[in-house]
């Protein structure tokens, strides 16, 4: 992995259960989160997800590009536009720096009304960090 090597994108839909799912898993209960009709009153077109679910993509992102052995050691992000039910969201990163074992890597989540979360990773990379798309999970033998 050197500097200027781009990860392979990821693409994923966001659905109303993601949004409602990564609400209630980091115990984000604000109605924007899952009461369309609420998240509407308040000035929105419909709910949205949180920055912690967002958080936890970018990190799914990056270690199942980089595989079983890479570490996050820091998650730095600011959001953008809002992630939409029905919309697609697509993280893209170009690794930016490199010290031995630890990468820096440039993250960019886009949507289809503009860029949703921007930001870096620092990881450890370990003995088995690779560059490339996620393996196959291996089914029952």
């Amino acid at each position: 992995m050197n500097v200027g090597d781009a990860l392979p994108p990821l693409e994923i839909p966001v659905t109303r259960t993601l949004i409602v799912a990564g609400a209630i898993a980091s115990r984000d209960y604000q109605d924007v989160h899952h009461d369309a009709e609420l998240a509407r009153a308040k000035g929105s077109p419909d709910i949205f997800m949180n920055i912690l679910t967002t958080n936890g993509l970018v990190g799914r992102y990056i270690t199942d590009r980089l595989g079983p052995s890479a570490v996050l050691r820091k998650v730095a992000i600011r959001l953008g536009a809002p992630n939409y039910p029905g919309d697609t969201m697509t993280l893209t990163g170009t690794v930016t720096a490199r010290d031995g074992d630890t990468a820096e890597i440039r993250v960019t989540g886009a949507n289809g009304i503009g860029h949703h979360v921007t930001g870096t990773v620092t990881v450890t990379l370990g003995a088995l960090a690779t560059l490339g798309t996620p393996r196959a999970e291996e089914g029952p033998a």
